[in-house]
């Protein structure tokens, strides 16, 4: 005969067996996860890198995919619980945003030795794994060489009204405007601002930005390289009226800016994402760079870029130092000019 006691002892028995089933299953999904990747990087990219390191090492990744911006403050209120081993971004304002926030453990020296120095911050906490170039992409039917913009600062002039566009509200964008703020100071970047909010038509996202170029709804924009390289890979037709003009002259609007990747000081995994982002930048890592579809730079040492883009050294870039770029002030910067 059961009691009720009996039949109590059953059902505490089996609410203790389930949750210890529930508990072993989480962590064999963790488990299943193998290393994660917060990857702010485009998709394809970041699987192109992923796969290729799993085919050498076996190691099983799990990628998360994100923006810049929105991971770096996701990894910093998760703080020492966040689940993520390692963190590629497209620009380096939120590498600079979470090694701030003290949640970087050191890269290896073997890894840091793989990438030039003005591609990796001094501190030796993250390190550059790709590069873009900044681009004025122009509409060829109503503009010719000698009617374009000298300068990125000349798009301030009123004489630019209506004619260009860009995506301000774009980590991209917001790169571009950090490297304005610590190259020029806060009082020339908040007049190119202004310029900005007064001439330029906002897009959302460079591709349609490049796409308005395209289609003769504005005569430029400022974008980043590989949207246009990008396009002319697939089909061409959003950017076949398009030119691209490199500022040079170690001009604001010649800035390079350098994805990041770091790992993050609370994995539980160190020797796996240490070595997930010494393969992304040792030659094998960069040549998915090369013969891939991204057409961003290289940027490990003696790594060859894509053959058709303009080599890195002709671009003849400012001296930015990418890991004082500083997100909050341009934030602050862009929100006070009503852009964001």
């Amino acid at each position: 005969m059961i009691t009720a006691v009996n039949r109590f002892s059953h059902v505490l028995a089996l609410a203790a067996s389930l949750l210890s089933t529930t508990v072993l299953a989480g962590s064999a999904n963790a488990q299943d996860e193998g290393l994660v990747v917060y990857n702010a990087q485009h998709e394809s990219l970041g699987r192109e890198w992923i796969d290729a390191f799993t085919k050498e090492t076996g190691i099983k990744v799990t990628m998360r995919q994100g923006g810049d911006m929105q991971f770096a403050n996701q990894i910093i209120q998760e703080g020492d619980a966040s689940p993520a081993d390692v963190f590629l971004t497209e620009n380096s304002p939120a590498m600079t945003l979470v090694d701030g926030a003290g949640l970087f453990a050191p890269v290896e020296k073997e890894t840091l030795d793989q990438v030039p120095e003005q591609y990796r911050p001094a501190d030796g906490m993250w390190t550059g794994i790709a590069a873009r170039s900044t681009v004025f992409a122009y509409d060829k039917t109503k503009l010719s060489e000698d009617k374009l913009p000298k300068s990125l600062l000349d798009l301030a002039d009123p004489a630019w009204k209506g004619r260009w566009g860009a995506s301000p509200a774009g980590a991209d964008f917001q790169a571009i405007v950090a490297a304005l703020l610590q190259l020029k100071g806060e009082d020339a970047t908040k007049a190119w601002l202004k310029g900005l909010k007064d001439n330029a038509t906002p897009y959302k996202g460079n591709s349609v930005a490049m796409k308005a170029v395209n289609s003769g709804e504005v005569e430029g924009a400022v974008i980043y390289h590989y949207y246009w390289f990008g396009d002319q890979e697939k089909t061409g037709e959003n950017s076949k009226n398009v030119g691209m003009h490199y500022f040079k002259n170690q001009d604001p609007g010649a800035f390079i800016s350098v994805s990041g990747g770091g790992v993050l000081k609370s994995t539980q995994h160190m020797k796996e994402a240490q070595a997930f982002l010494k393969f992304v930048t040792s030659k094998a890592g960069q040549a998915v760079l090369k013969n891939g579809s991204s057409y961003e730079y290289a940027v490990g040492k003696g790594a060859p870029s894509n053959d058709k883009l303009v080599p890195l050294a002709d671009l003849n870039a400012p001296k930015v130092e990418a890991s004082t770029l500083d997100s909050k002030k341009v934030v602050e910067l862009m929100t006070a000019a009503g852009l964001i």
